[in-house]
């Protein structure tokens, strides 16, 4: 009698083990599934303005140089920006356009995709050559005006091509920030980066962020106490992708001459949540 009892209890708990272990039970949490809410494969044979708009000029005369002292000159023409075989285009040339030596492109989804928390997913290939400075990046879309650094700055893929095999995520606020030493940045090697395509994922929620190579995490952030002057980071946020020439990074060590054009590939854009 006591080995079949044994034997009950024994199954019972194997029974509820296995509930557990299944997710069975009604107090198990629901897991949590992102969707895809946003997409551009660059299919189309020109750019969609109903998911980017292309900035024009150098930022002067309010904002020349883009605070960065950037040499470039940005532009929507087919030679700055053009998609070709299912792929964006982002072309830096040495020429005079404007006021600048040098030409490139900038889109930005403000207005048009703008989220808070979520995955972005972007794949994409660098270029190469000292004085390049390519991001994948998002700024907070806010009515008035926006302060730097006070309402954030996230930096999904900075690289710079003086430091040709490393790839850099990097948050920006009051509390964190280069110009006080502050900054909260990790790298990772990724020798490769300007001959292949790589997966560029940042994952964002209410509190914390994790940077990730074709899916691998490098760098995580966690939110703090610190408030919105270190933590900026809960209203809608838009992507921007760009190619910058010199500047304040981009050419610590000069701009090389002979490496132009050079270009910023974008294979797909995705944004779940």
């Amino acid at each position: 009698m006591k080995s079949i009892l044994g034997l009950l209890v024994i199954s019972q708990v194997w029974y509820s083990c296995s509930q557990v272990k299944s997710g069975n039970l009604s107090d198990q949490p629901e897991e949590k599934v992102m969707k895809l809410v946003w997409e551009d494969d660059f299919a189309d044979t020109v750019l969609n303005e109903e998911k980017w708009t292309a900035m024009i000029g150098d930022g002067c005369p309010d904002f020349c140089g883009f605070g960065n002292n950037e040499l470039q000159y940005y532009s929507d023409r087919e030679k700055n920006l053009r998609i070709k075989d299912g792929k964006l285009i982002i072309q830096a040339l040495k020429d005079t356009l404007g006021n600048s030596a040098y030409s490139s492109a900038k889109i930005v989804t403000k207005g048009k995709g703008d989220w808070r928390y979520g995955k972005i997913l972007v794949r994409a290939k660098v270029p190469y050559g000292r004085g390049t400075w390519p991001a994948i990046w998002m700024l907070p879309t806010m009515e008035g005006d926006r302060k730097w650094p006070l309402d954030g700055e996230i930096d999904i893929m900075e690289h710079v091509g003086y430091n040709q095999g490393v790839i850099y995520g990097t948050i920006h606020s009051k509390k964190y920030n280069h110009l006080i030493g502050t900054q909260k940045v990790d790298s990772i090697a990724l020798p490769d980066a300007h001959e292949t395509f790589h997966d560029y994922s940042l994952e964002w929620t209410e509190t914390s962020m994790t940077w990730s190579i074709d899916s691998q995490p490098y760098y995580t952030i966690q939110k703090g106490e610190e408030g919105y002057e270190g933590w900026p980071f809960d209203q809608p946020f838009h992507l921007i992708l760009n190619l910058a020439v010199g500047g304040n990074w981009g050419g610590k060590y000069g701009v090389e001459d002979s490496i132009w054009p050079q270009t910023l590939e974008i294979d797909f854009v995705k944004i779940y949540q």
